[in-house]
């Protein structure tokens, strides 16, 4: 039997947790928080195509998150689906990232972003990196890559 790592325990337990407990204990329901006055919002344009330059960048983003880790696991903050978004625009050549963490009381959260934040800079073309730690939605283990489920026996 693979022999999991501490916190790959914890999801587990709370997998089975999420089988035995109701819904409404697991999972907050934002259905509650809405208020009938509040307008919905308008949608957002659709995007304008990439630049040849702005998915070069992206992909160099890509390629250098995924040499972060969180140092309790053995797997990339890329793979783990801590990045929710990679954006670089042109117009101010400013790269915005968007990430989260695996929970907001993370004991590692000053050295992963620190660390994430060293490697964006270091990336050539942007002049400028808006890095921004997210928790909505929250990050549950679904977000991983195949590649992270496997290096942590979910597969």
């Amino acid at each position: 039997m693979r022999r999991f790592w501490p916190f790959a325990q914890l999801f587990l337990n709370l997998q089975s947790a999420e089988n035995t407990l109701p819904r409404q204990h697991i999972i907050y329901n934002m259905e509650e928080e809405k208020k009938p006055d509040t307008p919905t919002p308008a949608p957002t344009p659709a995007q304008a195509p990439q630049s040849p330059e702005s998915l070069a960048i992206t992909e160099k983003a890509i390629e250098m998150l995924r040499t972060v880790f969180d140092p309790e696991i053995p797997v990339n903050v890329y793979d783990l689906g801590l990045i929710y978004k990679i954006d670089y625009t042109d117009s101010d050549k400013t790269l915005h990232v968007d990430m989260t963490l695996t929970a907001p009381g993370c004991p590692a959260a000053d050295f992963i972003m620190e660390d994430v934040r060293q490697k964006l800079v270091s990336i050539e073309g942007p002049e400028a990196v808006d890095l921004r730690l997210v928790f909505d939605p929250v990050w549950c283990y679904d977000m991983m890559s195949e590649e992270a489920k496997l290096e942590l026996g979910f597969l």
